[in-house]
């Protein structure tokens, strides 16, 4: 029998729920027939689900049909959660899409047909609520084919009609049905795999009219697709059952998975860190309940218990990972915490909801210490607000929505990111070129390997990659870019991997700063259905929004307005449409993508994001000079790098006068190795031996001599006040050489041992001392502070370092207070110089902790003093009364 994977589909309300009901019931798989409005549909078994009436999360059901065993998946119609429904056409052998004979296609049903031509998805298609008024089987069937495609065909016609429809289809097949008069079955469910033909069906599910017609179409027509012996999955979904165990959800594309099989990420090329976990559980669902089988073959859905390191869109084995949803979230939310309720503890909460639902993005916004949601719409902030107090009881509110800008570029740039701290070296080289609306980020290289070895290379495209850009105008996502490797340099010695993150980052941002940047703002597709009457009143309402509309039409007594506008005008005109159409006016509005917004200075304006003062993304450089590092202005870059790139952007290219035939080098010159090797031989007999200069940084340019003004730095007054000492934990103890020592033993013991000695510098100083860890590398690290005695501890978060800890708490306390910062870091010194605050290097803190230690052995000295003179006096007066007794 055939194995399919059958994904149900629809525009809100078509039937989509109560179609799958009647296809359970007519298959045997229930032995009730569920309705949506009687809150008791197989499907809907989560209570917000037969609450609201709608389908929120995908769900699944096995039924059989003759010549098939059939895995039926039931997925959310409602625009805001689209993305579940998205990631669920990945597993999908074919798809019905659900269409209401009375509206026809709607809004979100061309989303969808775009959605499943991308995925190259065969489709078949249910005109279901053919018993209503106003349902004309012609018409629809006319509507689809004009709005969809012109191969949508009416399989329930006659045989030779549905033949001769197939078979101009196809050239091959014309020829056959010409030659023959017939086709085979096999013919049309080759056109329905090519997605050259669309079967369609027409009745109601609700009367089950039509349900068994579809059923016997699908069993028959519906293709299997040809699977590899080798293991491959595809993780489409990642929930947790009543119990709260982690279920991983799949669809097996090749090979089988048995229990407690090891699975893994493991593929050649891949980047990320590698796991491996086993399969405790194989779990076969069919609505709320599942059967447990020690191996899932290949087609089949299983949920997998044991695994906590997949996500949604992942591929395992020859899979490749999902590239990205189609549909982003256009707004974003601030996530108010009721009184009392720690962020830190929240935030890992809500990290287990956007593990599950990768469309829902959890961001922390470190500057203003706040969570922010970015969702698609109101519905799915609704059920994000019941889903926190029902799984974590947390009575949480949402502040007024925000649009969620991109950024692009209009011209063609170049940007260098250069890092030379001491001991540290990398330097990049990037084209940032402009793409059309809607290309995303596309990455790629062109330097030479010999100029930059490949690892480094993949190395550099990993962080572009890894991480969302900000771009220079609101700090909003950069997009719609293609951004290229052309030069970059390492160090044979000095050069980490951390070094090419810390210059590909700044050379994306040098080269921001240079172009012309564009706002994008998302845009709308709206359907409008209002009564006549109204319509001027909505045509006047959209060319105020800066929208545009096409001519009206009219349906039965309402007309409908379908258009496009800015979600930032649109996004609360439903509120306005049932107020001014009193209830019997409905808005319906699909994400259609990103445009340049229309008022893009006030925008940025109202943002007040000033690129230059991101310390968390900084434009500018670190080059080294006289043995440190110095930061160097992102408009200095250029004149200072190492590694000449060859790009001439906006300059006219020079032409050669050449008088004979122009000939490459290759042509010149056609010399063996060997000759080379005694060329090389004799000229360094006659020269001397020839030095390789394969790193050699450009010296500083000198001052004019006519300069006789001295270089200025301006330093920011200290504050008065008190005093705050902060230091760099691991900078010091590398330093002083007993820590160091300590630390090749047992870091831990060298970090007590620093942190005790600060205890007693704050005693004897009377400052408040904060001591900063590095934690960048500890995976999922989400930062914390301590108190230790009388001073405060930090361990910084992942992927942050303590330098830039340290630079913003100096930047946020130099306001109000005193600061010293206790460091050896030549770039750190320079920056936290420019914040007003007082430099202290690693070997000048020593001296001053080693005369901390001697005025505290002096006072302690002081103070035993009188006891001992207390205690003397007290044994000269019983050795006395012992001698008057004798």
């Amino acid at each position: 029998m055939k194995k399919l994977v059958v994904g149900i589909l629809a525009h809100v309300d078509a039937g989509k729920t109560t179609l799958s009901e009647a296809m359970l019931y007519r298959s045997g798989a229930v032995r009730r027939l569920g309705r949506v409005d009687h809150a008791d549909a197989f499907l809907d078994t989560d209570a917000m689900e037969r609450e609201r009436g709608i389908t929120i999360f995908s769900k699944q059901a096995r039924m059989t049909l003759p010549g098939a065993e059939v895995t039926l998946l039931d997925t959310p119609g409602h625009v805001d959660f689209s993305a579940e429904m998205e990631r669920t056409l990945r597993v999908l052998d074919c798809a019905v899409l659900v269409i209401s004979g009375t509206d026809g296609v709607q809004g979100h049903t061309r989303t969808l047909w775009r959605l499943l031509e991308r995925y190259h998805v065969p489709v078949f298609l249910f005109v279901n609520k053919m018993d209503l008024a106003g349902a004309d089987r012609e018409r629809v069937l006319a509507e689809l084919k004009a709005s969809l495609s012109p191969a949508i065909t009416d399989f329930a016609a006659p045989e030779e009609a549905l033949w001769e429809e197939a078979a101009v289809c196809d050239e091959g097949l014309l020829e056959k049905y010409l030659s023959q008069g017939r086709l085979e079955e096999g013919d049309l469910t080759g056109l329905i795999a090519r997605r050259a033909i669309f079967p369609c069906w027409f009745g109601a599910a609700l009367k089950l009219t039509g349900v068994d017609a579809f059923l016997e179409g699908l069993g028959r027509y519906a293709p299997m697709p040809d699977y590899p012996a080798e293991f491959g999955a595809r993780v489409f979904k990642v929930s947790r059952d009543a119990q709260g165990t982690r279920l991983t959800w799949m669809k097996i594309t090749g090979g089988a998975l048995r229990v407690k099989e090891t699975v893994t990420n493991r593929r050649p090329g891949r980047a990320e860190e590698i796991w491996e976990e086993k399969a405790d559980q194989l779990r076969l669902y069919s609505g709320a309940k599942f059967q447990p089988t020690e191996q899932a073959e290949v087609g089949t859905v299983c949920a997998v218990t044991g695994l906590t390191r997949t996500l949604p869109g992942q591929g395992l084995g020859f899979e490749d990972d999902w590239s990205g949803p189609v549909l982003e979230p256009v707004l974003t939310y601030q996530v108010c915490l009721p009184e009392g309720v720690d962020p830190h503890t929240a935030l890992l909460k809500l990290r287990q909801l956007e593990e599950e639902d990768p469309q829902l993005h959890i961001v922390w916004d470190e500057h203003l210490r706040q969570i922010h949601a970015q969702l698609m719409g109101p519905v799915q902030m609704e059920i994000l607000d019941n889903l926190i107090q029902e799984r974590f009881g947390m009575e949480v509110t949402f502040g007024e929505g925000d649009i969620l800008y991109r950024e692009t570029i209009a011209a063609p740039v170049a940007g260098i990111g250069h890092f030379e701290p001491l001991r540290h070296y990398a330097e990049v080289h990037l084209l940032l070129e402009p793409l059309p609306t809607g290309s995303g980020l596309v990455l790629t290289s062109a330097c030479p390997e010999d100029q930059l070895d490949r690892n480094w290379q993949r190395l550099v495209l990993t962080h572009l990659s890894e991480r969302e850009h900000p771009g220079v105008l609101v700090g909003a996502p950069i997009t719609d870019m293609k951004i290229t490797l052309v030069a970059g340099r390492a160090h044979v010695k000095h050069t980490e991997g951390g070094d090419f993150r810390q210059a590909t980052y700044r050379a994306v941002r040098q080269g921001l700063m240079q172009a012309e940047s564009i706002l994008l703002e998302p845009w709308y597709d709206f359907t409008l259905e209002l009564p006549a009457p109204l319509v001027g009143r909505a045509l006047s309402d959209v060319q105020r929004m800066g929208g545009e509309t096409e001519p009206p039409q009219t349906v039965g007594e309402m007309t409908v307005l379908t258009g496009r506008a800015p979600v930032s005008a649109m996004r609360n005109y439903a509120r306005e449409v049932t107020a001014y159409t009193r209830g019997t006016g409905q808005l319906q509005c699909v994400f259609r993508g990103y445009a340049p917004c229309a008022d893009q200075a006030s925008v940025v304006e109202a943002a007040g994001y000033d690129p230059e003062r991101d310390v968390d993304n900084p434009p500018d450089s670190v080059f080294c000079e006289h043995g440190a590092g110095v930061t160097v202005k992102w408009q200095d870059v250029p004149a200072r790098a190492h590694v000449e790139s060859g790009l001439r952007l906006g300059e006219p290219e020079e032409k050669e006068e050449s008088t004979g035939p122009d000939r490459s080098r290759g042509e010149r010159y056609a010399g063996t190795l060997a000759q080379d090797k005694e060329l090389m031989a004799i000229f360094e007999r006659t020269y001397g031996p020839v030095k390789q200069r394969s790193f050699q940084p450009p010296r500083s340019p000198r001052r004019p001599e006519s300069s006789a003004e001295p270089d200025k730095r301006h330093i920011r007054p200290q504050k008065g006040g008190e005093e705050y000492l902060l230091v760099d934990g691991y900078n010091i103890i590398f330093a002083w050489d007993d820590l160091k020592a300590v630390a090749r033993d047992n870091l831990d013991a060298a970090r007590k041992q620093l942190c005790d000695l600060l205890c007693n510098y704050q005693g004897v100083r009377k400052c408040h001392v904060i001591v900063v860890f590095d934690a960048y590398k500890v995976k999922g690290g989400l930062g914390s502070v301590e108190k230790y005695h009388n001073i405060h501890v930090v361990y910084t978060k992942e992927a942050e370092t303590a330098d830039a800890y340290i630079e913003k708490a100096t930047y946020e306390i130099g306001r109000e207070h005193r600061v010293k910062v206790a460091t050896s870091d030549g770039p750190e010194q320079l920056i936290i110089l420019g914040h007003g605050a007082l430099r202290l290097s690693a070997t000048a803190f020593r001296a001053e902790m080693e005369e901390t230690m001697r005025q505290m052995a002096a006072a302690l000295e002081r103070n035993n003093r009188p006891h001992r003179q207390r205690s003397l006096g007290k044994a000269m007066e019983k050795a006395m009364e012992g001698e008057e007794q004798t």
